[in-house]
């Protein structure tokens, strides 16, 4: 009868203490929780104030790399994209028919004007001569029998033993045969011609192509497919486009005398010969709104090629007197180009700058910045206004700033 009554107490005497004990945790949690934050607060605020003073006492300033606006003449150009053509070009015919005898030429040699290229058989042209030359010496045979008749019917006529019809016929007779002479003498030149055209020469220097007909062939002389082609490579010409804005420089440049221009690579890298502007084209392209320009080159040590790629830069003026900096001191930004200026303590301050004429060295300042001022060509990424800083030479910024390369390193620090 007294088991079932102890067997219902003991679960709940387990459940007593376990909720006892668990409203102890949470009071002790509760009492000494903040007394910990506190604590541990104090000491970070205590350690770290020192720590982060130190550090930032402690800290290298940031190296750059610095350049001084200089004062110089700065030449202008204007830049075109273009194509080197042959000054002549012209592709050998035949005016004779005839067999290709033999080739005097080998494919890309240069020749001289009046150089032999081929031969056509000439024997045809040489029977024609022979029979022209036979005709002409009958005819001059007749002639002159024909003048001995016409002195002695002269004498005959003043006797009056001959007509005055008859003298007539007889005089007739005289320049109807010097008329078949001067016939004959025409087709002995012809054939002499005939026999000079079998032999075909360069009509113009330059270098020959591939041969277009091989030895043996029958050629006609009103073939257009020709025996070879030859190009004036010495001189040469570049034609090349610029936007018709600029024809005003270019007229102007014009005037003042002969105007430089310059033949570059495709890759815009190395300067392949120097040369003189032309001519330009008469009107302006309105489907691209860009005007044709021709220069031309001496072209002695073959730099340029028919058909060849090249950027063409035109000189057209020279801009005196200009502030010229470093192309890597030149930022863009949200209020337009500025640069980094150090001032003598090397501290850095940002000065907004009207850019002018610019290439990948150099830029011309029109305002903004003095000759003599210090610009900051590498480590522009990590300024402030105001921070001072520590300049160093190229190789020591290479040494120090290994581990974040800025944005320009590498871009040419001289002037041009």
């Amino acid at each position: 009868m007294n088991t079932k009554p102890k067997r219902r107490s003991l679960p709940l005497r387990l459940l007593t203490i376990v909720i006892v004990v668990l409203a102890a945790i949470l009071l002790w949690r509760h009492f000494s929780a903040p007394q910990a934050t506190d604590a541990a607060l104090g000491a970070r605020q205590a350690g770290s104030a020192p720590a982060n003073a130190g550090g930032r006492r402690g800290a290298p300033m940031s190296p750059v790399q610095a350049a001084t606006a200089v004062e110089q003449s700065v030449p202008r150009f204007l830049s075109g994209l273009g194509t080197a053509t042959a000054a002549n070009t012209v592709t050998v015919t035949s005016r004779v028919d005839g067999q290709l005898m033999a080739i005097h030429f080998t494919e890309g040699q240069q020749v001289k004007a009046g150089d032999l290229l081929v031969e056509i058989d000439p024997r045809p042209y040489e029977v024609q001569l022979t029979q022209a030359l036979g005709q002409l010496a009958k005819d001059q045979a007749t002639l002159a029998n024909a003048k001995r008749d016409l002195a002695r019917y002269q004498q005959l006529a003043k006797t009056n033993l001959v007509s005055r019809q008859e003298l007539d016929t007889q005089e007739s007779l005289v320049r109807q045969t010097e008329g078949a002479i001067k016939a004959d003498q025409g087709a002995v030149d012809s054939a002499r011609l005939q026999i000079t055209y079998s032999k075909i020469t360069a009509p113009i220097d330059g270098r020959v192509g591939l041969k277009l007909v091989d030895v043996g062939n029958y050629i006609a002389s009103g073939s257009t497919t020709g025996i070879v082609v030859i190009t004036q490579t010495h001189p040469i010409d570049v034609v090349f486009t610029l936007p018709e804005s600029n024809i005003a420089d270019l007229v102007k440049a014009q005037k003042t005398g002969p105007v430089s221009v310059e033949a570059w690579d495709r890759t815009n890298q190395q300067l392949l010969t120097t040369g003189e502007l032309l001519s330009l084209d008469n009107q302006i392209d309105t489907a691209t709104g860009t005007i044709k320009l021709k220069a031309r080159f001496a072209n002695q040590d073959d730099a340029l090629f028919p058909n060849q790629f090249v950027n063409a830069r035109l000189k057209v003026a020279t801009l005196q007197n200009a502030v010229v900096i470093p192309t890597a001191a030149l930022q863009m930004g949200n209020e337009g180009n500025f640069v980094w200026i150090l001032n003598a303590d090397n501290k850095v301050s940002k000065h907004l700058v009207t850019a002018g004429i610019q290439d990948s060295k150099q830029v011309v300042i029109s305002a903004g910045i003095n000759v003599g001022d210090r610009v900051v060509t590498d480590g522009i990424d990590r300024l402030t206004d105001g921070m001072q800083v520590e300049v160093v030479a190229p190789h020591s910024t290479a040494a120090t700033s290994t581990t974040e390369p800025p944005k320009h390193r590498g871009k040419p620090q001289g002037n041009s």
